[in-house]
């Protein structure tokens, strides 16, 4: 535009200079561009006004900034601290003319309330609108976050300085839009929505408004996001929540909306539901755009309810499916939150280090006294472990022949008690039995007799009596003598 006012300088100064000559030709160049400019002066005072804000307010992780993120076409996310600012591309498609919008989103803890002043003051409170997001993966929260942020709202629009006759106009204005609601593709009738049909209708066309209705007028156009609507098929399947349930949550939001004068938005950025829907209204709200969506309360993933299309016997229609619960029953005592493990964080336990856990026990070790065995055999390197149980003779490792050292250390398995016997009877294979060089015991007599010194045993006299000991099976050996009826091999 500039650049075409400029040529226009350029050009009109040198035929001011020309003398007319009183003809037609000498008149047609500065009407030309008069027009030109005219009309370049016309689209300038018809552009869209770039002061319209939104302000954003709910819980962290209801899905604030990715919802900004999806309504500007784009996937990307940064979440900030304390007050964002983000920004809406804003684009009238039949005059070709865009603009921005300011967005700013509040941080989820109400500490920092006091950044509201940045995002919405007294002289941009006129031209913003406030959207209220909350989290429908979490339904058993809703209540109590709605509460929460519109309190913040309401006692921050409070502290502003308005005063009374600016405060009272904007809130007239609100009540004038919210009964001037028109049913798109209906009859004009007194309930219209705001500016829906670009009808201005007399304030004695418009029907007064209910008792429960806009009893909380902040002065300022409110809309409810519920967030992440594709939950509520998860929430049927693992938390068993019925149609009921479903129920008794939108009808306790509209209850909300009714009583702030709001719109109600259910959107799922995963499954990219209703966004562009909420994009279309905002900028009908902000810049008078046209829209044409009816109110959808069928699907329960999709409700979309304009403000000044609801009401108390709209509403009514939803005692039809409840059965084991009433609409006036507590809130939190049909919408209970499920005990969730995945959210219990466990506590982080650190191992200790391996070469310290291994000196403290060296140190631990080397306090301990050594405690001898009490079937420790003399002369052998070997000592008997103590275990309970029967004794398998079978498991005794193979002597060595001419070898008076004794391998125990696999394990005879015995009690306490037989120690003493078993290392007797090994001790007598050591020696010769007094007047039967080279033989076997003699029948009746009984395996533990010491032999004397100097006598040599054979390995025949061992495999004979290890022999009649694995025939009488596990059973502990006792003092008692070697049955004489037994075959020798």
């Amino acid at each position: 535009m500039t650049s075409h006012a400029n040529e226009c300088s350029r050009v009109m100064e040198p035929v001011e200079d020309v003398p007319s000559s009183g003809g037609a030709e000498a008149e047609e160049p500065p009407n030309l561009w008069l027009s030109i400019l005219g009309e370049v002066s016309t689209r300038s005072s018809s552009k869209l006004p770039g002061d319209r804000n939104v302000l954003l307010l709910g819980e962290d992780g209801s899905g604030k900034t990715t919802l900004v993120a999806r309504l500007n076409g784009t996937t990307e996310a940064h979440k900030g601290r304390g007050l964002e600012y983000r920004y809406l591309n804003v684009h009238d498609e039949d005059r070709d003319e865009r603009t921005c919008c300011s967005v700013w989103v509040m941080d989820g803890d109400p500490f920092h309330h006091n950044l509201l002043r940045f995002a919405l003051t007294s002289g941009n409170m006129h031209s913003s609108l406030v959207l209220l997001v909350a989290d429908l993966a979490r339904p058993w929260q809703i209540p109590e976050a709605l509460d929460r942020w519109s309190t913040v709202l309401q006692d921050y629009i409070h502290t502003l300085n308005i005063s009374s006759e600016e405060r009272k106009d904007m809130e007239n204005k609100l009540i004038k839009e919210y009964q001037s609601y028109i049913e798109p593709g209906g009859d004009a009738g007194p309930r219209g929505g705001p500016g829906s049909q670009g009808v201005e209708l007399d304030e004695f066309e418009l029907a007064p408004l209910d008792d429960d209705t806009l009893t909380c007028n902040l002065g300022v156009p409110i809309v409810v996001v519920c967030t992440k609507s594709d939950a509520l098929s998860m929430l049927e399947k693992e938390y068993d929540y019925r149609e009921e349930h479903f129920d008794i949550i939108q009808f306790h939001v509209r209850t909300f909306c009714l009583r702030y004068g709001a719109a109600l938005v259910y959107t799922s950025i995963k499954e990219d539901r209703n966004v562009q829907l909420l994009y279309k209204y905002l900028v009908h709200r902000l810049y008078g755009f046209p829209f044409g969506t009816p109110a959808q309360v069928v699907e329960k993933e999709s409700i979309f309810i304009p403000a000044g299309w609801d009401n108390k016997k709209k509403m009514a229609i939803l005692h039809e499916s409840l059965q084991s619960v009433k609409l006036d029953d507590r809130y939190e005592e049909v919408i209970v939150q499920p005990s969730i493990r995945k959210l219990v964080q466990e506590k982080e336990v650190t191992s200790e280090d391996e070469q310290t856990f291994l000196s403290r026990q060296q140190v631990v070790i080397s306090k301990q006294p050594s405690a001898a065995y009490p079937g420790e055999i003399p002369g052998a390197p070997g000592k008997i472990s103590a275990r309970s149980g029967p004794m398998n003779v079978a498991s005794v490792s193979p002597l060595p022949i001419g070898s008076k050292k004794l391998d125990l250390s696999n394990a005879i398995k015995g009690s306490p008690s037989n120690e003493g016997v078993l290392a007797n009877f090994f001790n007598s294979l050591l020696t010769k039995k007094v007047g039967s060089p080279g033989g076997s015991p003699s029948p009746g007599s009984s395996p533990n007799v010491v032999m004397r010194k100097g006598s040599k045993a054979t390995m025949s006299e061992y495999q004979a009596e290890l022999d009649r000991m694995a025939m009488r099976g596990d059973t502990p050996v006792t003092n008692s003598p070697v049955p004489t009826n037994r075959q020798e091999d």
